[in-house]
């Protein structure tokens, strides 16, 4: 008979951990007498970051002691105590391999249902004093469970476990689990388990992404778990293409127009994507990597990228004051997650300044295709001057059956006509976005300096677009993901304080850092990473669940520990590599 052996509950704190502070709830205590279950959770219960835990489909976590003894033999521990892994119900029975999700028990007073395995992060590892936990408890099998609650009421410990019922469709806990973080996915386990209603909806979403993945033949990695910034991975490595042409679009942009030597097709790029080139430094030491969008129509002829020549910038003063034609460029195969979507939706492309790159590609492609969407062209510029592809963009426009353009300078110049250059003086703004007609259905691109992208998506967001329907590129970096770390200063990247000058140099490409790898100083090209605080995206930081996976635009790494399924070819997951030489990430 399966019964209730502790109820656990804790509130969110802050705790010390690696120089940061953390907000979380994984400490869970047990407590005395009966609580009461709620929709959410248990009273006295709360989770800190409700992003990755809790809401309805988690509100209440579950772990058996069978597993508990599991693991005091594995890890050789005596120490212990009922909520340890941070469960609301430490049970005993129901293991993993038996219970399947959408079964219903009833404790109690109240009735559950069962949506999901656990998905680890690495505050378990904090709580277990074990870093390897997140990777251990998915690799065994023993990961627990969450239950949805049904019917609120009160459960305490001793309380007998009642099963009500299952799914139509059985698949064990255990089962779920394997399906989604072992490397075979098989095609008729993933349509089993979508056949589940009682799913939790992010698990669902990730079966659907592995089957969609087969169904398009995507090639290697996991597409339940890459995230939407890993999601279109390139082959490594760089190719040398002749400079086939410069021009001058504006004050201080240039484009190069770049083709292969020997007339070789190019990889072919998706619109808003971008490459990476190598430059060699004049005075010598290590190259240069820089980020640049494709700015023109897509081509396997040439690729164009368009360049602002900052005043201290380094890469764009070599390209304007050392490169010439027929050069010869290191350039990377096209990347980025900054695309196009194929959908009727109307499509909003709203860019300031150089911001305006990836945003051109596409409008190039709705141009070419026709495109019957209704499209608008949103950019900020100072003048006529400083705006880039003013003249491109007003040939490109009438292709488009429901295309419009509005430009804003800030600063137009005596000679700036208003109504021909421009439409309005000043910045774009929420009463921008309504004069225009902003449609709040819309798919948003949005590029421009950090300012203008704040404020763009606060506009946005007052409008009540959607946030998955605004799609953001940042040139010198990407958007970070540091689940419950709180109060941390944000810095832009540099080189980490005790830098080596030997060893393998290992160079963030959209951070424009390079830094050589130490091994006694750190574990993964993650924490270096962060001592350069090159934004990063992380979890488990044990090669789970795949959050860091990351664009490897060249070089080589090794793993440890052994990631429990590879990421796809040309990408890596920078939580548990080590580089064993030179690389360039996607960072």
């Amino acid at each position: 008979m399966a019964r209730l052996l502790s109820v656990n509950v804790g509130l969110p704190r802050d705790i010390e951990w690696k120089g940061r502070t953390v907000h979380t709830g994984i400490w869970k205590n047990p407590v005395r007498g009966r609580r009461r279950v709620g929709r959410l959770n248990l009273e006295g219960d709360g989770q800190g970051d409700l992003a990755g835990h809790g809401g309805e489909q988690r509100a209440v976590f579950v772990y058996q002691i069978e597993s508990y003894r599991y693991w005091q033999e594995q890890l050789k521990r005596t120490d212990f105590v009922h909520g340890q892994f941070g469960e609301n119900l430490t049970i005993e029975g129901l293991p993993d391999e038996t219970v399947c999700i959408g079964d219903r028990y009833q404790i109690g007073s109240a009735v559950f249902e069962i949506t999901q395995p656990r998905v680890t992060c690495y505050r378990v590892g904090i709580r277990m004093n074990e870093p390897r936990m997140p990777a251990l408890l998915t690799s065994s099998g023993r990961p627990g469970f969450y239950f949805r609650v049904l019917q609120e009421g009160e459960v305490g410990a001793g309380d007998e476990i009642v099963k009500l019922g299952e799914a139509n469709e059985r698949m064990t806990v255990a089962e779920v689990n394997a399906l989604l973080y072992s490397p075979n996915h098989p095609r008729d386990g993933l349509q089993r388990a979508l056949r589940i209603e009682a799913l939790s909806p992010g698990w669902r979403a990730s079966f659907e992404a592995l089957l969609q993945s087969q169904t398009t033949a995507q090639g290697s990695g996991n597409a339940g778990l890459a995230p939407a910034a890993a999601a279109h991975p390139a082959a490594a490595g760089f190719q040398p293409l002749a400079v086939a042409s410069i021009d001058q679009e504006s004050a201080d942009v240039i484009s190069l127009s770049m083709r292969h030597p020997d007339g070789q097709p190019l990889p072919p790029a998706l619109p808003g994507q971008y490459v990476v080139l190598r430059l060699a430094r004049t005075g010598g030491g290590p190259p240069l990597f820089r980020s640049y969008s494709l700015s023109g129509p897509l081509s396997t002829e040439y690729y164009r990228i368009s360049v602002k020549i900052e005043p201290n910038g380094a890469a764009g003063t070599y390209l304007r004051e050392h490169v010439c034609l027929g050069d010869v460029l290191d350039v990377s195969s096209p990347r980025g997650s900054f695309i196009l979507q194929s959908a009727e939706r109307p499509v909003v492309l709203l860019s300031a300044g150089i911001g305006a790159t990836p945003v051109l590609a596409m409008l190039h492609a709705l141009a070419e295709a026709q495109s019957t969407r209704r499209v608008l062209w949103l950019h900020a510029a100072r003048d006529r001057q400083h705006h880039p592809f003013a003249t491109e963009v007003r040939r490109l426009m009438p292709a488009l059956a429901h295309g419009r353009s509005y430009v804003c300078y800030s600063r137009p110049g005596p000679r700036d006509r208003k109504g021909e250059d421009f439409d309005a003086i000043g910045h774009l703004s929420r009463s921008v976005f309504d004069e225009v007609g902003i449609p709040t259905e819309a798919d948003v691109y949005l590029c421009g300096p950090v300012r203008f992208m704040g404020d763009m998506k606060q506009a946005l967001a007052a409008m009540n677009v959607a946030p998955e329907r605004i799609h953001v590129e940042i040139f010198n970096g990407s958007e970070s993901m540091t689940p419950g770390v709180v109060g941390a200063a944000t810095r832009s990247p540099h080189l980490p304080a005790d830098d080596a000058d030997t060893g393998p140099l290992v160079s963030f490409a959209r951070s424009g850092i390079a830094a050589h790898w130490k091994p006694s100083a750190y574990q993964s090209i993650l924490e270096l990473a962060e001592a350069c605080d090159v934004p990063v995206r992380w979890s488990c930081r044990t090669g789970v669940c795949h959050n860091c996976e990351s664009g490897l635009v060249s070089g080589a790494v090794a793993y440890e520990p052994q990631p429990l399924e590879q990421p796809a070819d040309g990408n890596v997951l920078v939580c548990c590599s080590q580089p064993v030489r030179d690389v360039v990430i996607d960072l």
